[in-house]
């Protein structure tokens, strides 16, 4: 007994008019001005804990929390190392 077929689902319907979907994401950028082109996404796991104490050290130095922890893994690992590396 099965049921009838459904068609697929699709993720995004497509744009009724193409020119207006390009010029919509001409607006103003909001990412952080200390990422640039060339960054790559890390993802760690942390207890709940470490998190939230991360968050209030980034909000008590008026940082988020991806430059503070950018921010440690610079001063962990300066780039003086990688020239000294065989």
């Amino acid at each position: 007994m099965s049921g009838p077929v459904k068609p697929p689902r699709r993720f995004v319907a497509r744009p009724r008019g193409v020119e207006a979907w390009v010029s919509a994401g001409e607006g103003e950028r909001t990412t952080s001005p200390s990422r640039s082109a060339n960054t790559a996404r890390l993802t760690i796991d942390v207890t709940p804990e470490l998190r939230k104490r991360l968050k209030l050290a980034a909000l008590q130095r008026g940082l988020t929390l991806a430059d503070l922890v950018r921010a440690m893994l610079a001063e962990a690992f300066p780039a003086e190392d990688q020239e000294r590396a065989p």
